[in-house]
């Protein structure tokens, strides 16, 4: 790879800088402060991150995760995504299980969990009231991740996309940072892949959201979670656990 299209050094930090000081959105930054100051009993000697949550991992990932929007109480207070909820405990520990992570838990941003050529990020950086963003709030936080993808570009290839939301979101930042995406644009299912030409092409890949409405009902199982995380890997030319 010539020295000209490595990513910047400081190109993700000082993206994920500018992400954490974001305040786009009133009805988010109200709500996110709210939650920051009323916080949970469980969590009351915790001093809560109450910002936008920024994208978490290596500047040089092969393999994108994109969910959904942080938890009120897990990304909004630990400050990291997917960390210190159900949600996270399901994803961290199938990505241990196959071999793309460091520990199996993910508990506060200081606990020493790496992540090997697997970034995490989301649609939308704030936490949304009752889990669910508006349209405007999506396409509001969009040029985030657009500038996020354009920064992977040089070795990203291949993307985990969690749930229904998510997929919608992501597709139109694919083809803004510079990736073809088919026509009709293809629909999103468990399991779903697409190939987007450019950029050395990019495989994407759809898989229900690890909310605990999925992962206590079964209609999202690890094994279910590992297999499309191992065939993802397996796009990116990520080494893994079979």
């Amino acid at each position: 790879m010539s020295a000209a299209a490595r990513p910047s050094p400081a190109g993700l930090p000082e993206l994920d800088r500018r992400v954490s000081g974001c305040r786009a959105c009133p009805r988010l930054v109200d709500w996110r402060e709210e939650v920051a100051r009323t916080k949970r009993a469980a969590f009351a000697d915790w001093t809560y991150w109450g910002r936008p949550v920024p994208g978490f991992g290596p500047a040089d990932a092969r393999l994108l995760i994109v969910g959904l929007a942080p938890a009120a109480h897990g990304g909004n207070r630990t400050g990291r995504m997917f960390t210190g909820d159900r949600s996270g405990d399901v994803l961290y520990q199938a990505l241990y299980d196959v071999g793309l992570a460091s520990q199996p838990t993910s508990v506060s941003a200081g606990d020493g969990l790496e992540l090997y050529g697997v970034r995490v990020t989301a649609p939308v950086h704030c936490a949304p009231p009752a889990n669910r963003p508006t349209p405007e709030e999506r396409d509001t936080c969009r040029p985030w991740l657009v500038q996020e993808l354009r920064l992977l570009r040089p070795t990203l290839r291949a993307v985990v996309v969690l749930g229904a939301f998510g997929w919608q979101a992501a597709l139109p930042a694919f083809a803004e940072a510079g990736w073809v995406v088919p026509r009709p644009r293809p629909a999103f299912a468990h399991g779903a892949r697409a190939v987007l030409e450019g950029h050395d092409g990019l495989e994407v890949f759809g898989c229900f959201h690890v909310s605990q409405r999925n992962t206590f009902t079964g209609r999202l199982t690890p094994e279910m979670l590992r297999e499309v995380l191992r065939t993802a890997a397996g796009a990116a030319g990520l080494p893994h656990r079979g």
